[in-house]
């Protein structure tokens, strides 16, 4: 995909305070919690590990997840089970804060309460990490189970915020704006996955018809320059992970990854690894592909973990600490 890194940048990118911003928990599933289930089934690495691999479409990838997800999410215990192996991989990378999201559709598939999904999830946060969780939802999931469970999440203590999830060939629902704006009264942030396989309309839709200034992924607004300036003037963030973007063929070529324009053209972005159980990714990686990639020199390395923490849902002294932190690499 890319040539690998000198030791030096690699130790400066170990070294690096950083955050994750962009993070499915059911597609961050161990891999080592499958073998230990059945090591027999799961004992060879995943192809979808090596480098050169690429999704055939979004449809196999989702599948796969939610096969696998299906397999050991099966109750709370499992959650917290989980989260504390994800969550002791970031502490070994120097992430200080990271945001992740379950996906409101194992409510449904499962019959797990959501508000015990989040606990599990949040008790497993270890000392040192800052872990805020989001529920995800798909355009079209407004059912009879689910209705009632997105109507009251927006009260769930320990709820940081709302994701929206899926594909985005799906017609936004006439639901979906006013539970982004319930959500911000309640002093909920709020998130919107837009502009990976549909085109910059979606990001336009994100900003002014959801009300959010959290992009997730975002990058085909390069595609128009009035969603690019639009995202200036709403001060957006785009949650961007390029290793995803290239495995799921969004991007043929990590060098040819908008990251690199959208950066360049002052758009805050923020790095993170999407799903890791189908990628094989690490934050660490994501950073490395910056480098070797597309040419991130170390100071804009750092400018990219320092927009992670200025959109970090902690108090002011913390943020000050971390981008400090950050400075003195």
């Amino acid at each position: 995909m890319h040539a690998p890194i000198t030791p030096a940048i690699a130790d400066f990118i170990h070294r690096l305070p950083k955050t994750e911003t962009h993070l499915h928990i059911e597609g961050a599933l161990p891999y080592e919690l499958l073998q230990k289930l059945d090591p027999e089934k799961f004992s060879q690495q995943p192809e979808c590990w090596s480098k050169d691999f690429k999704w055939k479409c979004f449809e196999d990838f989702e599948a796969h997840l939610i096969d696998h997800a299906l397999q050991w999410f099966t109750k709370p215990d499992r959650y917290y089970e989980a989260a504390q192996v994800i969550f002791a991989g970031h502490l070994a990378q120097n992430i200080r804060y990271v945001e992740t999201s379950f996906h409101a559709g194992m409510i449904e598939f499962l019959g797990i309460p959501g508000r015990e999904i989040l606990s599990a999830i949040r008790s497993a946060a270890p000392k040192g990490l800052e872990v805020r969780v989001f529920m995800g939802m798909a355009r079209n999931c407004y059912s009879e189970v689910l209705q009632p469970v997105l109507d009251e999440c927006l009260t769930w203590d320990g709820l940081a915020g709302i994701d929206l999830h899926g594909v985005e060939y799906l017609p936004l629902e006439d639901w979906t704006p006013k539970l982004w704006d319930k959500a911000r009264a309640h002093g909920l942030e709020t998130k919107a996955h837009a502009g990976e396989f549909d085109g910059a309309n979606k990001v336009r839709e994100a900003i002014e018809v959801l009300g959010t200034k959290r992009i997730q992924h975002g990058i085909r607004a390069i595609e128009d320059d009035a969603v690019i300036e639009l995202a200036m003037e709403a001060d957006a963030t785009f949650d961007v992970c390029p290793i995803s973007n290239v495995k799921l063929d969004v991007i043929d070529r990590l060098e040819d990854h908008p990251i690199r324009k959208l950066f360049d053209q002052g758009i805050r972005c923020t790095l993170s690894t999407d799903d890791p159980f189908s990628f094989g990714n690490t934050v660490e990686d994501e950073y490395a592909a910056l480098s070797a990639g597309l040419n991130f020199t170390n100071e804009e390395l750092k400018q990219i973990a320092k927009n992670g923490f200025e959109v970090a849902l902690v108090d002011e002294a913390t943020r000050a600490k971390w981008t400090a932190e950050v400075d003195a690499i």
